[in-house]
């Protein structure tokens, strides 16, 4: 008989769990008609928790000016994702 794995105190428990995952509510931060940032906390099969993240921002109408805002974007995505990847490092023991 295949066991459904017991949810964890954040999961959602319902629909978005399947497959062996675990997904936790959508935490939203809005600024209305300029940006949304969407974060999901999931626990693959396999037992690794992982953050997923969406983020929808307006670009401005010149393609200079969207092409800078990107740019930006992409930078400041690049030094939230290695913050949090230094920040899971285990600490060398002492």
């Amino acid at each position: 008989m295949n066991r459904r794995p017991d949810h964890t105190d954040w999961c959602g428990r319902d629909h978005r769990c399947g497959l062996g995952e675990h997904r936790s509510p959508e935490i939203a931060v809005d600024i209305p008609g300029h940006a949304r940032a969407v974060l999901v906390r999931v626990r693959t099969a396999t037992g690794r928790d992982h953050a997923e993240v969406r983020v929808r921002v307006a670009l401005a109408p010149g393609e200079l000016a969207a092409r800078r805002q990107l740019v930006g974007l992409l930078g400041d995505v690049r030094q939230a994702v290695t913050r949090a990847a230094i920040a899971a490092r285990p600490r060398p023991r002492r």
